[in-house]
Formats: structure tokens, C-alpha cells, sequence
């Protein structure tokens, strides 16, 4: 008969149960821009990020919280941002901060933009819709919100903005048309500007917070109720206004999940002694809310009591009293000659948002008099006395599970799982977050938790945390452990997030999948490929750790094995890899230049918002490299790879700009511009081409001093043209006092590094010493300069070779071959021998297919 029913009671449980979804990946970066460097500052986007972020994390998103950035500081917080979104189900932006328009186009402004030159918007400012497009490649649906509609506050009028010169918007932002499943929400209507407020927060970003954490409403009802707090606010002086493609459902606060409740439960209760505690457990509700309970089908053999009183069907009681919760069964409950019946009670238990739970409790009464009734009642008593102790063994167990544990936890690999080895699944004992991570997420398998979160005993183990990218501080989370009404236990844990030897030794820069500022192709380690190897083993899905595996193996040689780790990586989805196959098919590299198909990699890495892909993409458009020249979209994609910190990028379009190509006209202000964003970011090729504009002062003001400083630090980088560049100004004694034997010295360093220019320099300086000037080290420097020439814009070199006599060469040739370590194959003329063997040298002394 028990089982049987116990049998039913699983059944109605089960009937009623509804199955849990996954944990969606929502992630939201919060800027709040208020201590301008060259402007007032602002008063209200510093308290609007923190009210702001505080609701995002309170809804369970990754927030990435930012504030006074810089334009550098953007790039870097946006990048990391951006591979914490990759794949994300929803990527939130929320700006607060200055922000105006030029042509149409919104630009949201760094703390530290002057903006008082016409290129200035380009370098030091933020392109609203640079932001969008990298999100449309990233996520599923995307939300930017923006409390940045103030007048403009700059006195300059007009900017460069692509090929021409455009004024700039007197106040508000520009309407922005969305693309599929995008929100775009302003303060207030274009070309209006939004109000600071009277309190600590502005009137928009108050009634954000506020209206955004009612749980289960969709976005677009939540905006609409923001519209009307702030046109109230504002007494109608400021209408917010959003553009709306959604065709999927937005709810930012989500209060899905149920109240939780142990299993079927069973309980003997004598009758004839009084009501009998049925030691039910209090519900917890895992979204941090209140919970009511009511009866829904009273025991038939006996009344419920709670505190001496009835409990009526239906009656609402709060879900913390439930453990006191009696059973008065009467004397006669057990008669007839039966030694036990069976009853059964279920209960409802509701949360503040709609969540509902059924429990079950199944029961058998037993006599509880005479001598045997006593003994049961004596047995019961001791068993629950067992249980109050066995309850608090458990939470102390617990607490010493967690207490002073440091977990290792890898970064950008996703959630990882804590494995804390919970000592026990009493579903009484439940954990409430007291301290959330201040970054990154806590989740289980079915939801992401928030800071007002509880998980049940036996969930614990399920328990993971994902890291934020760009965090590596350790972090404290704490818990409180209780089992009905005792008092709660405190624990607290440290998490440290790590990152895995292959991400320091091969990742690699503006890399928007990667977890580190990256290192350039020389920076490789020769460890890489090994901790790289390690890396693919253990985290085989992960794809950074297939390309990254490539690179090492690219540094170390190992060609055809770094082909397959990077396709490897391309299959799997990491963008970069898909550039990177691009540059094999462009230089050969292991197989025939194919400029067609390097294209087409570069055209798709450019499409998902690689800033690699987009430089070379836009370089071959604007220029025609194989393909179609469309200067238009070569130049754009010039200019976004740019705005996304990529140096190259930079460097190509001062080049541009310098010289005025394919109808765009020149500037050389505006490619200085340039150049110096390059050397902000420590971009070695922008300090030596800055370091000419300086010499010979187009762009800038003459000044041979910047200039010598420039080439010097590039020089120390590693540049293989900076010491050329400095060499000639002490040959020629131009911001220095002439020195030919330092001169020398640096066109020579110039030539190891793959220099043709300085190699024709150091031969023309060895010949200009007429008598004594040794002709078999002017030949040495002119076949270096032929020899490294690949692009034959040194063409004097091979008709000055041809000029010397066989002696010479000879002496040359054989000092060139005594440097080889292995043969090569002879034959040809002797200058071609010369050629032939120099490039020889030099490969030989820089075995990397791009040292850079």
C-alpha cells in the first residue's frame, strides 16, 4: 500500500515538474565616461555605470564594468569584451559619456580626446557603428544603450571622415538603422539632447535600473516604461527613443526557475500524542525571492498545525515556517486492528515572480499507544534528535568543504567546474551566495546565478565559474550554508583565474577570440609548441588552442604541421586562423602564391571583424591586389582595422594619406595623425615613418631631435629599417654631428635585419673611401642589397656589381659561402652566385618566415 502510494504521489510530482532550459551566455560591457581630460567633466556617468552594472549582474549577465577610458583603454577593455561575446545568446552595451554626430555617423568620445584637428575623430574617437557591426559577428542579438545625447562640446566644426571633410552635429545623436534582431535605445530622440539630472544619476539611466530589474518583462516593455519615467522626470523636455529589430524575445531580469523542493518524502507519525513535527524543508527559491506556501490536499487521517493553529486548505503560510509545520493525528486514526495506515499531504509552494513547486509528503500512522506506541514515540524522538545532529555534522562538513579553498581556474576556456566535493545532498541543506565574484560568472549547468542566487546541496557539485577575459586577480566568493531554520554557517573560497601557458607563449595581438595582449611572431618561445600541445590535449574543442599551436609551430619551422593545426583552428571557428591561411596562400609559405585564394580568406576574416583580415582585405581592394579595385570599401575597412588599435593598419593609411592615392587627397597632418596613434600603441614601423616626418617635416614641425629619439626606439624594438634610418643622419650630419664609422655600423645592423636600402648605403660608404676603401666589402653589401631586393626597386645595385673586377668577387663569394652551414647548389655568373649566396646568409641568420 505504501509503495503504491508513493508510487501516485511520484507520479502528480513528475506530471507537474517542468524541464529546466540551458543557462543562456549573456554578456554586457558598461562604460561610464565622466572625468574628461580637455572638457568639463561630466557629473552623473560615473554613478550611472556602477547603479548600471550592478542591475546587469543582478540579472545574471558577465559585466564588464569600465570607466573613464581613454581611446587605448577602449580598445582593450572592447577587445576583451568582444571574446567574452563570442557565440554570447545576448551582448549588451551600455554607454554613458559625451557623444555626438558627423554625417550621420555617432561617435562616442574618450576621456582623453582633444578633437581640435580634422583628423583627430578618426584616432581618438569611437565609431558607433564599428561597435555594432563587431557585435552582429559575434552574437545572436545585440543592445546598445546610450545615455550620451549632450551637445557637443568641442570648438572645432569639422572632420576627416573617410575621403572627405564633414561638419559635425551641434547636439544629439544620429538615428542608426539596426540590422537584424538589434536594439538601439537613446536617452532621448535624435538630434535632442538628453539632461544630467538633478541627482546622482541622469534621468534615463535611474529609470533604466529601476524598470530592468522587474523580472520576465521583455526589453521593449521595459523601455517603454523608462520612456515614460523620464518624459515625467523631465516634464516631457526628454523623450528616450529606441530602434527595434528584435524577432526574438529579450527579458533582462529572468525569474524562471521554480522554488526548490526535495523529492517524494516519507514520515511515521503516531497518532493519540499530539501534533508530531513532520521536519518538512523550507523551499528555497534559487532566484533570492520570498516563497509562500499552501496546502493542497490536506492529510485525511489528522489536522495540520503550525504554532498551536489549524492549517487550512489553501491557506498561505510563509515558506520558512514550513519546518515547523505539525500533524495531530487522534487516537482512534489507527484503529479497526490495522497497525498502520497511509495518508498523504501536497503542498504548492509559489515565489514573488510565478514560480511554482508541488511537494509531497507520504505517511504512515502508527498507534502511538500502549507500550508499543510509546516505544515508537521514543524511537521517533531519538531519530530526530540523530537528525538535528546528523544536520549540523553536515553543515559544518560543509562549511570545511569550502572554507579556505583555492581553486585554479583556467581562463577562456569556458564554465569550469569547481569540483568541490560537497559532503552531502540533505535537501535541507541549501547555499546562499553572501559575496558574488566581482567579475566573471557562477553557474550550473540549467542558469547562470546571480548575486542574489541559492543552489541546493545536491547542486553543489554542479557548481562552475567562468572567468572574465582580461581579469587575473583572484577573486572571494562566499556562502551561506543553512538547513532550515539554524542558524547559517559562513564559508568563503578564493577563485584564481589562470591563464594556460600556450596563451602566454603564442597568443597573438588584436586577436578577438584570444585571452592576452599577445605576442608578435618573434616574441614566439621556443616552449611554445610544447605547452601548446599540452593546451589542444586537454582542451581539444577549444579552437585559439589549435592556431595557437600553429604559430609556435610556424616559429619553429615545422610548416606542415602548422598548415593542419591551423586549418584545424579555421574548421573550428577561430576567425584569425581563417587570416592567417590567407597569408600562407599570399607568401607562399609551404606552397604556391595564390593572391586569389589569399583573398578570399582575408574577405571572410574581414566579414566576422578581424582587424588582420580587414587590413589586408582593405589594402587589396583599395589597391587592387587581385582583385577589383574599390577604393571606397578598401579605405573603410582601412579605417575600422585601425579604430580596433591594429598599428598596420595605421601605417597603411598614413602612407595613404601622405602621398594622396586612388582620389583621396592628400594630408599629410592627417597621416601623422596616424603615425602617432601607432606609436601610442608601441607600433615600431609607425616610430620609424613618424621618426621621417619629423626629419624632413611634412605633417609636422621639422625636428631632427624627435626624430633621432624615434629611430632609436624603434631600433631597440627590433626594427629592421630604423637603423638605416639613423644611420643616414649621422652620414649625412643632419640633427647630428656626422660620424661615418657610426654610420657604418648601423647601415650594417640595418642589413641583418633584411635592410636592402642600408646594404646599398653601406656599399656606397665603403666605395666613397676611395684608396682605401676595401672593394670585396663593398661587393659583400651590394649582393646583400640585390639579394634582398625581392621587389627590384634597387635595380643600381646589380649595374654597380656588375661594375667591380673578378678579384673582389672572388674574395666576396668566398667569405659569403664560409658563413653557410650547409652547401647550395653553384652555377650562373658570378654576380648571380654573389646574389644567390647573400640571400642565402641572410635566410640562414633569420630562419622565420615573418620576423615581425
Amino acid at each position: 500500500m505504501l509503495r503504491r502510494c508513493a508510487l501516485i504521489a511520484a507520479l502528480i510530482l513528475v506530471g507537474l515538474t517542468t524541464v529546466q532550459a540551458r543557462a543562456d551566455r549573456r554578456v554586457a560591457l558598461i562604460i561610464g565616461n565622466s572625468e574628461y581630460r580637455e572638457i568639463p567633466a561630466l557629473k552623473n556617468p560615473d554613478k550611472d555605470a556602477e547603479d548600471v552594472s550592478s542591475t546587469f549582474r543582478l540579472a545574471g549577465f558577465d559585466v564588464f564594468v569600465a570607466k573613464d577610458l581613454t581611446k587605448i583603454q577602449f580598445e582593450q577593455q572592447f577587445r576583451n569584451y568582444l571574446a567574452a561575446a563570442d557565440g554570447a545568446d545576448l551582448a549588451v552595451v551600455y554607454y554613458s559619456g559625451h557623444g555626438f554626430q558627423i554625417g550621420g555617423e555617432n561617435f562616442l568620445i574618450p576621456v582623453d580626446a582633444s578633437l581640435k584637428n580634422a583628423a583627430d575623430i578618426e584616432v581618438q574617437a569611437v565609431k558607433l557603428d564599428d561597435v555594432l557591426q563587431q557585435l552582429r559577428a559575434k552574437s545572436k542579438i545585440q543592445v546598445i544603450i546610450l545615455d550620451a545625447c549632450r551637445n557637443n562640446p568641442f570648438p572645432r566644426k569639422d572632420y576627416w571622415l573617410r575621403d572627405q571633410l564633414i561638419a559635425a552635429g551641434g547636439t544629439g545623436l544620429a538615428q542608426v538603422k539596426s540590422s537584424l534582431n538589434t536594439l538601439i535605445a537613446f536617452a532621448t530622440e535624435p538630434g535632442a539632447v538628453a539632461y544630467d539630472g538633478s541627482g546622482d544619476l541622469s534621468p534615463f539611466s535611474s529609470a533604466f535600473s529601476r524598470r530592468a530589474l522587474a523580472p520576465n518583462q521583455e526589453i521593449r516593455t521595459v523601455m517603454a516604461a523608462v520612456r515614460r519615467d523620464v518624459v515625467e522626470a523631465t516634464a516631457g523636455k526628454q523623450v528616450p527613443w529606441e530602434n527595434s529589430s528584435l524577432i526574438d524575445e529579450v527579458v533582462l531580469m529572468r525569474r524562471a526557475n521554480r522554488p526548490a523542493l526535495p523529492p517524494v518524502l516519507e514520515k511515521v507519525v503516531p497518532s493519540g500524542v499530539g501534533p508530531v513535527a513532520l521536519d518538512l524543508p523550507a523551499p528555497v527559491d534559487v532566484d533570492g525571492g520570498a516563497v509562500t506556501v499552501s496546502i493542497e490536499r490536506p492529510p485525511a487521517l489528522g489536522r495540520l498545525m503550525l504554532d498551536g493553529k489549524p492549517v487550512a486548505t489553501g491557506e498561505p503560510i510563509a515558506g520558512k515556517d514550513l519546518p515547523r509545520l505539525e500533524m495531530d493525528v487522534p487516537k482512534d486514526a489507527s484503529a479497526q486492528g490495522q497497525p498502520e495506515q497511509v495518508d498523504m499531504l501536497a503542498y504548492s509552494t509559489r515565489d514573488d515572480w510565478g514560480g511554482e513547486s508541488q511537494g509531497i509528503l507520504v505517511f504512515r500512522v502508527k498507534n502511538g499507544d500502549a507500550a508499543e506506541g510509546k516505544q515508537l514515540v521514543a524511537s521517533l524522538e531519538a531519530e530526530q534528535k540523530q537528525q538535528v545532529l546528523e544536520r549540523g555534522i553536515h553543515i559544518t562538513g560543509a562549511a570545511e568543504a569550502i572554507e579556505n579553498r583555492d581553486v585554479q581556474v583556467p581562463v577562456g576556456v569556458g564554465p569550469v567546474p569547481l569540483k568541490l566535493d560537497f559532503p552531502t545532498k540533505d535537501p535541507a541543506v541549501s547555499l546562499k551566495l553572501a559575496s558574488y565574484p566581482a567579475t566573471g560568472t557562477l553557474s550550473l549547468p540549467d542558469r547562470t546565478l546571480s548575486p542574489d542566487s541559492s543552489l541546493m546541496a545536491d547542486e553543489v557539485d554542479n557548481l562552475r565559474y567562468e572567468p572574465q577575459i582580461g581579469e587575473a586577480k583572484p577573486l572571494i566568493v562566499g556562502f551561506q550554508i543553512s538547513a532550515d531554520n539554524a542558524s547559517p554557517k559562513p564559508a568563503t573560497m578564493k577563485l584564481s583565474p589562470s591563464v594556460d601557458a600556450c596563451d602566454a607563449e603564442a597568443g597573438e595581438p588584436l586577436d578577438l577570440q584570444g585571452v592576452v595582449p599577445g605576442r608578435l611572431p618573434n616574441e614566439i618561445s621556443t616552449n611554445a609548441v610544447d605547452v601548446c600541445r599540452s593546451a589542444v590535449k586537454a582542451y581539444p574543442d577549444v579552437a585559439r588552442f589549435h592556431y595557437e599551436l600553429g604559430r609556435a609551430l610556424l616559429a619553429a619551422g615545422k610548416v606542415d604541421e602548422a598548415k593542419k593545426a591551423i586549418q584545424e583552428a579555421a574548421d573550428k571557428g577561430h576567425v584569425r586562423a581563417v587570416f592567417e591561411l590567407g597569408y600562407i596562400a599570399s607568401s607562399g609559405i609551404g606552397t604556391a602564391v595564390d593572391p586569389k585564394k589569399a583573398n578570399g580568406f582575408y574577405a571572410k576574416a574581414s566579414d566576422k571583424g578581424d582587424p588582420y583580415g580587414m587590413t589586408a582585405w582593405g589594402r587589396a581592394l583599395f589597391n587592387g591586389l587581385g582583385v577589383e579595385r574599390d577604393t571606397g570599401k578598401g579605405l573603410d575597412l582601412l579605417l575600422k582595422a585601425a579604430a580596433m588599435g591594429h598599428t598596420y593598419a595605421m601605417n597603411d593609411l598614413a602612407a595613404i594619406f601622405t602621398e594622396g592615392r586612388n582620389g583621396v587627397p592628400a594630408d599629410p597632418a592627417r597621416a601623422v595623425a596616424f603615425l602617432k596613434a601607432g606609436v601610442e600603441r608601441q607600433d615600431m614601423y609607425s616610430m620609424n615613418i613618424l621618426g621621417r616626418s619629423y626629419l624632413s617635416g611634412r605633417g609636422v614641425e621639422k625636428d631632427p631631435k624627435q626624430a633621432q629619439a624615434l629611430f632609436q626606439q624603434a631600433m631597440d624594438l627590433g626594427q629592421p629599417y630604423a637603423p638605416g634610418s639613423l644611420a643616414r643622419m649621422y652620414r649625412d650630419g643632419e640633427g647630428v654631428d656626422q660620424n661615418l664609422a657610426e654610420a657604418q655600423r648601423l647601415f650594417e645592423l640595418a642589413t641583418d635585419r633584411g635592410d636592402y636600402s642600408a646594404a646599398y648605403d653601406r656599399a656606397a660608404i665603403e666605395m666613397q673611401k676611395g684608396d682605401k676603401s676595401d672593394q670585396a666589402v663593398a661587393v659583400r653589401y651590394l649582393a646583400f642589397a640585390a639579394g634582398l631586393d625581392l621587389r627590384n626597386e634597387l635595380p643600381d645595385a646589380r649595374t654597380i656589381l656588375a661594375q667591380f673586377g673578378a678579384k673582389p668577387k672572388t674574395a666576396a663569394l668566398k667569405q659569403l659561402r664560409s658563413e653557410l652551414k650547409s652547401k647550395i647548389p653553384s652555377g650562373g655568373s658570378v654576380d648571380d652566385q654573389l646574389i644567390k649566396t647573400a640571400r642565402a646568409v641572410w635566410e640562414q641568420a633569420n630562419p622565420r618566415r615573418d620576423l615581425f
